[in-house]
């Protein structure tokens, strides 16, 4: 029977709480090293028994233990703080703690998952196919970067991957662009005509019409009459404002007006009065790309907080999960995102490493030589007339710089006309490398093919001209990085959070400093691996116990040898 005591006693001669409880010996000796204490620590589907031992610290396999005071024995050993002939007080216990239960369960089931760990979209196709073929199989979840993609880059996408993924859950990205929303409603009636059932909805601050259509096309009842929502929606956003909208039921003026557009039935708009606009909602911190670079310690709370009242005011019947994203790069911040309640970690900037990654070489190595501070904000292609801006990296590239100088351009003249001639001079040959007609005349031709209202509109109005003519140059920086063109090197836009410094200065001296070994599995199992050592060495500590700092440093690991420590789950 386990007994319970809150008294706490020391262990004068040792310097140890000892009340914890008592340890009673079965078959094997408890060791006492270093080495055996971090062997117990990492087989993280067994428990640990940490024991006093003549003075040292030791650790048991196996056992009987009972916790209180009412299990000291009879006689006491004073001098080897032994109790019987095979007892010794228990300094600490910690249960195990396996990758696959961090997170909540629910997020798991709800997506068919064996572990809460989601490889974020990178736009322009950099979470490739194969790195949401790579996630999708090791038991995690990946969304492929959609995000700057041509129609028939996305489809091609979709058909490779439904191909060969079969029932192993895969998303795609949905990313607002207010600037084009013709080309996001296109996105969407893809993603229904092919039957994909779960998108990552970024960078949205409002709901559209295009998102709700998503969201609530083919809800019906079963034979039971519960209300069955095909299309799953896991929203990335950063202000609570957003937040409360994804977590509320889809506006009814949308709904109404999807309606009177018989885009969807009365039936329908009636259903998705009760349900949320998100299934689950990443709170993003400080990250690459479109970012706020909000908190992460208090951006988590603040949104678990609004799921919690959300779901109490209306009832849902499903649960609503909130994960962390933005800075999840090393076994530290992945276990401090469990330790606060997130139900998953997404990962983004070190995936942007891995070989799976659909960019270069050139770029992978400038990512692998970032250190913390070497990011910056600049303003985003997709949002440029808005003064939106995302994280990029910094060294080893002029883009930054390069694109705020077009920004500032922009809003100081009113057409390409009015720039001044010394300034014209510059930016044609520093930055465009030809003349402004030379650079016009190839925006049109990409706009022909993507939206040939944005060049009317550009006829009509020379400050929107000349807006496409700068978001072209900032459209063909994310290329240039991804296609590896030299030429254009020192024009490089890299999306990229200050996470990617946490986990170059981590990997630092080990296999994972190369990044040829950076895959993406690979260092999602590190990360959760070690946040699941990292949970259980502070469960340690808080009980008083000072550990050595040979167990309390987590350095990456291959695949191989976590197998060896998780494989009798």
């Amino acid at each position: 029977m386990v007994q319970k005591s809150f008294e706490n006693k020391i262990d004068h001669k040792i310097g140890l709480k000892i009340d914890q409880g008592w340890w009673a010996q079965e078959d094997l000796q408890p060791e006492c090293s270093d080495s055996a204490i971090k062997t117990a620590i990492y087989k993280v589907a067994q428990p640990v028994f940490l024991l006093s031992i003549n003075g040292r610290f030791g650790v048991a396999r196996g056992g009987t233990v009972t916790i209180g005071d009412n299990a000291q024995p009879d006689t006491l050993q004073s001098d080897s703080a032994q109790y019987g002939p095979s007892g010794y007080p228990l300094c600490a216990y910690v249960p195990p703690l396996h990758p696959e239960n961090l997170g909540a369960p629910a997020f798991k089931k709800k997506h068919g998952l064996r572990y809460a760990y989601v490889a974020g979209a990178m736009a322009n196709g950099i979470t490739s196919v194969e790195m949401v073929r790579q996630a999708g199989g090791a038991g995690m979840i990946g969304f492929l970067g959609a995000a700057g993609l041509s129609l028939s880059k996305i489809e091609e996408a979709i058909d490779s991957l439904q191909k060969t993924m079969g029932t192993t859950p895969f998303g795609f990205n949905l990313i607002h662009t207010p600037s084009n929303p013709e080309i996001e409603a296109a996105v969407v009636d893809l993603y229904l005509r092919k039957k994909i059932r779960l998108v990552s909805a970024s960078a949205y601050m409002n709901l559209t019409l295009a998102l709700v259509f998503f969201r609530v096309k083919g809800i019906h009842r079963d034979d039971h009459g519960n209300i069955i929502c095909p299309n799953k929606i896991i929203a990335k956003v950063s202000r609570v404002e957003v937040a409360e909208r994804f977590f509320s039921p889809p506006p009814e003026k949308l709904l109404a007006k999807l309606v009177d557009m018989e885009m969807i039935t009365r039936k329908e708009a009636s259903y998705a009065q009760s349900i949320p606009m998100a299934d689950d909602l990443t709170a993003e911190a400080d990250s690459g790309g479109h970012t706020d670079n909000r908190p992460a310690i208090t951006l988590l709370p603040t949104m678990l907080a609004m799921r919690n009242k959300m779901a109490k005011k209306y009832n849902y019947n499903i649960p609503l999960c909130v994960g962390l994203g933005g800075g999840i790069a090393t076994p530290a911040s992945t276990a401090a995102a469990f330790a606060m309640g997130a139900g998953y970690v997404l990962t983004g900037s070190v995936n942007q490493a891995c070989v799976e990654a659909g960019t270069s070489d050139t770029a992978r190595l400038m990512l692998a030589q970032a250190r913390q501070a070497d990011v910056t904000m600049a303003p985003a292609a997709d949002m440029f007339e808005m003064g939106i801006k995302a994280q990029v990296l910094k060294r080893g590239t002029m883009f930054p710089l390069r694109a705020a100088k077009l920004y500032d351009i922009y809003c100081r003249y009113d057409g390409l006309e009015n720039i001044p001639e010394k300034q014209r001079i510059a930016l044609e040959r520093e930055i465009f490398r030809r003349s402004f007609e030379d650079e016009w005349e190839q925006t049109k031709i990409f706009f022909k093919g993507r939206d040939p209202g944005q060049i009317k509109r550009a006829q009509e109005n020379p400050r929107h001209k000349m807006a496409l003519v700068f978001r072209s140059y900032l459209g063909r920086s994310s290329d240039w990085a991804t296609t590896g063109d030299l030429s254009r090197k020192i024009d490089y836009q890299i999306c990229c959070g200050p996470s990617m410094g946490a986990f170059n200065e981590w990997t630092r001296g080990s296999f994972l400093e190369n990044p040829e070994n950076r895959k993406v599995v690979t260092i999602a199992m590190n990360l959760l691996f070690g946040a699941s050592v990292i949970t259980r060495i502070n469960l340690i500590c808080s009980q008083g116990i000072k550990l050595s700092e040979n167990i309390e440093q987590f350095v990456p690991m291959k695949l191989s040898e976590i197998s060896e420590y998780t494989e009798s789950i």
